[in-house]
């Protein structure tokens, strides 16, 4: 018998909850999608979303439903909004709609990446909130920009007193909401650190429950040193590791994927907790001065000016350009260099260095291509996309389970330069070329690399998945006809088949349109975010 009234009252609060769900006035419902839940494994299955405010209320069926708007998902995939590791944000105050990320899909985005996080951090998210954002936004503090703040551009091991007012920065970050920490130890300050530097800060970080981001001291020749430096990182400080656009760099390293990723499941297997990230493109994009000594950067631009005075040192950095053509970012060919960001000369956009060689009536040899490169760097710098890299290594790396997809994209103004594709296109490329077309990952697998598997590397507990009393983050999109259209000849092409993109319960990409309602959040970690 009182199984039976158990039992009794068990049926009267399913038919009482559903009643409720029934007679519920819904802000957005969508019926009949294709519904990846997030989960690791899960299949995608028919369901219906109920969304109020920001948040999903029902996951299930919805019959005669009640809505101010309703959107019909049939034959459409929907999918928790994509989670971009790794983003350079440093435009949004100029660019606060976030158009060129949510157009491909994006709701979320990790700021800071490279060791150059915000400063003052709190500062600049309080900035930020007031200003109001397309899409939710969260930051790393930067190991690059507090060392910079501390030491300038000083090539040597800091102080004890230096070291201490680093880590006093790296607190009060984590303080202020940042989700971790970034390196960008191939770039400076970073190179100029040593890794007992690095794990002293880091140490910072977890014990405040953060992780750690790292472009890695090297790409190329080094590549097995600096991913031992990373796992070395994350064993003595304890704290999880992203090896961040995870790749392999320069003709004599391809094919070598296979032996970092060996190092990424040993050191799992010994307990470390490291994953990677990776955009799926073959080439690069960083400033021209990546083909430079870093020695012969220490101090800024202006000392290497002078240094370019002095016939042996001018000779030194002549020669260490020719090496890293050779071996690194320059591919071995001049051809493979192709200028993207050039203030002082932008008819260059889109071109290479072996047609400058052209252009200035020189032989395109790599004598003649490391003189132009000590040039562009004297009058100021010029970012470039180098095609140094090998489709195998691409595909292999995005194969690891322990991949996520991020961009390493920058938020841009339609037809501003002439940006890396992967700004507009890195999430609908890996839906329409690597799954779709090449069938590398199946759509399960690529979206659970989008969404729930950074969601949890941040932290994210009300993200990254579509249950009920998640945050109504999602992208819907046709898996038929999703596809990136930015190319390295004309990268100002916004991605194909994203048909809707909602941002805490707005709609931020409406039937294929930009809406600029500007309904996204600045995350912090210290806040349970």
């Amino acid at each position: 018998m009182r199984n039976l009234k158990k039992w009794g009252v068990f049926v009267c609060m399913l038919l009482f909850s559903l009643g409720c769900k029934k007679s519920i006035t819904y802000d957005v419902v969508i019926l009949n999608g294709q519904v990846f839940d997030g989960s690791q494994d899960t299949m995608i299955q028919q369901n219906d979303i109920g969304i109020i405010g920001n948040q999903i209320i029902t996951l299930g069926k919805i019959s005669s439903p009640n809505s101010k708007r309703i959107i019909d998902a049939t034959n459409l995939v929907v999918s928790p909004g994509f989670i971009d590791l790794h983003v350079h944000l440093e435009p949004i105050f100029e660019l606060s709609d976030c158009e060129s990320h949510i157009r491909q899909g994006v709701t979320t985005s990790l700021g800071g990446p490279d060791g150059r996080g915000p400063l003052p951090f709190g500062d600049y998210l309080d900035s930020l909130a007031q200003l109001g954002i397309g899409m939710n936004v969260g930051f790393l503090a930067g190991h690059n920009s507090i060392r910079s703040k501390v030491m300038n551009l000083d090539n040597r091991a800091p102080t004890n007193q230096e070291l201490k007012a680093m880590k006093v920065l790296v607190a009060e970050a984590m303080e202020e909401g940042a989700f971790g920490i970034s390196t960008g130890l191939k770039y400076l300050p970073g190179n100029f650190s040593k890794v007992d530097e690095v794990i002293d800060l880091s140490k910072e970080v977890a014990k405040r429950g953060g992780i750690y981001t790292s472009h890695l001291r090297d790409e190329g020749l080094t590549l097995f040193a600096s991913v031992a430096e990373a796992l070395e990182i994350a064993e003595k400080a304890d704290i999880p590791v992203v090896l961040t656009h995870h790749k392999v760099i320069g003709k004599p390293m391809w094919g070598k994927s296979d032996q970092t990723l060996s190092m990424v499941d040993k050191a799992r297997v010994r307990g470390l907790n490291v994953v990677m990230d990776q955009y799926p493109y073959n080439a690069s994009y960083t400033g021209i001065s990546v083909l430079i000594p870093s020695w012969a950067r220490a101090g800024g631009n202006k000392t290497f000016i002078q240094r370019l005075e002095n016939k042996n040192l001018r000779d030194s950095i002549k020669k260490g350009i020719i090496y890293n053509i050779l071996n690194d970012r320059g591919g071995d060919d001049l051809n493979r260099v192709q200028f993207a960001k050039v203030k002082w000369m932008p008819e260059l956009e889109g071109k290479t260095l072996k047609y400058w060689c052209e252009l200035k009536g020189l032989a395109p040899t790599l004598e003649n291509g490391a003189e132009l490169v000590i040039e562009a760097q004297s009058l100021g710098g010029a970012s470039c996309v180098f095609h140094a890299m090998d489709e195998g290594d691409v595909i292999n790396i995005m194969k690891h389970p322990q991949t996520m997809i991020a961009s390493d994209g920058r938020l841009v103004k339609f037809g501003d330069g002439h940006p890396h594709p992967r700004w507009y296109g890195t999430f609908p490329r890996v839906l329409g070329k690597y799954v779709r077309q090449e069938g590398v990952l199946s759509l399960e697998e690529a979206l659970y690399k989008m969404t729930a598997f950074p969601a949890q590397m941040m932290g994210l507990n009300d993200r990254g998945r579509i249950v009920e009393g998640m945050k109504a983050d999602l992208t819907i999109f046709n898996p038929k006809t999703i596809i990136d259209l930015a190319t390295f000849e004309n990268p100002h092409q916004f991605s194909k088949g994203i048909e809707y993109v909602l941002v805490n319960g707005k709609l931020a990409v409406d039937e294929t349109i930009f809406m600029p309602i500007k309904s996204g959040e600045v995350l912090k970690k210290s806040n349970g975010s």
